[in-house]
């Protein structure tokens, strides 16, 4: 169903239907650039034509993120999903009054996106209110293919690269990313109380809930973190095809994330596997080695 040609502006006065899409798209767009968790969304490397889709999922996304993680939201975490989706639903059947929900009305229509990834998202975020554990790597995957593979499929259909065989492969980019940036979080979950490092991976180290509050990495701690690392390097190898056969500005832009998650790991390694004293992160000054990295890359 295509979106109702009027709906009501974020200001609450009945407006045309391009005058509030594009609010709408403003709105994400403002959001996108001000969020204190924003990476490069919708950059030079996403055509012209895609990047208001690409702000309305992230805008979607990062704000129902927000409700399950976020100090002000606490006691109300899972109701504000629950509207969340309401919402979303609604979006997908042409009917939307709030800015995100507009805009994501009109990527919908227009780019005829899925419901089943959003879906998907929503179940990851009630997750993070709900669940503060993960007893091995195979129900840490689980959570990942609803949390971050979902991402990268909306991607792909969005550039139109709708061959099957590559959906396993953007599935190990985008869970491989989500591993290396949960390992160099790891005193942030913890704070959140969430301890996403498998339960049976840190009884094979000796390492206990109680030693992720440790201000430094012990030995037990730097061995763990290696084997997570291993974990995730390979998730990297199996989708280290996926931006020759994509191909275009998309085969570009997943060339820079499979690069940016590897050096997230190349940190962790370097810092001898202790995120809890000063976690790795990336700067400014990663971006020329990336660039570079990326110019040389051979398929």
């Amino acid at each position: 169903m295509q979106p109702r040609p009027l709906v009501r502006s974020a200001t609450g006065v009945d407006a045309a239907g391009a005058d509030a899409a594009a609010e709408a798209e403003a709105y994400c767009a403002r959001l996108t650039r001000g969020h204190y968790e924003n990476f490069p969304v919708a950059s030079l490397l996403v055509p012209g034509d895609l990047r208001p889709a690409v702000r309305a999922i992230y805008a979607f996304a990062r704000t129902a993120d927000d409700f399950a993680d976020e100090p002000e939201h606490e006691g109300r975490r899972l109701a504000l999903l629950g509207a969340w989706e309401r919402m979303l639903r609604d979006a997908f059947e042409g009917r939307a009054d709030q800015p995100i929900f507009v805009a994501l009305a009109q990527a919908a229509a227009r780019h005829r996106l899925p419901l089943r990834p959003f879906l998907d998202l929503l179940t990851a975020f009630r997750l993070d209110v709900t669940k503060t554990s993960y007893a091995d790597f195979a129900e840490l995957r689980d959570y990942c293919r609803l949390s971050a593979d979902p991402v990268g499929r909306l991607m792909l259909h969005l550039f139109g690269v709708d061959e099957p065989d590559l959906l396993p492969l953007s599935d190990a980019l985008c869970t491989g990313l989500q591993l290396a940036n949960h390992w160099q979080d790891v005193r942030d979950d913890r704070l959140r109380g969430r301890v996403y490092i498998p339960r049976d991976a840190m009884r094979r180290h000796g390492v206990s809930e109680s030693d992720l509050d440790a201000p430094r990495a012990g030995a037990g701690f730097a061995a763990l973190m290696g084997e997570l690392v291993t974990q995730a390097r390979g998730l990297f190898g199996t989708a280290r095809p996926l931006p020759r056969l994509a191909g275009g500005r998309l085969g570009w832009q997943l060339r820079l994330t499979w690069l940016a998650g590897m050096r997230i790991l190349e940190k962790i390694d370097a810092a001898g596997g202790d995120v809890l004293g000063r976690p790795p992160r990336l700067g400014y000054g990663d971006t020329a080695v990336l660039a570079g990295r990326a110019a040389a890359w051979r398929g």
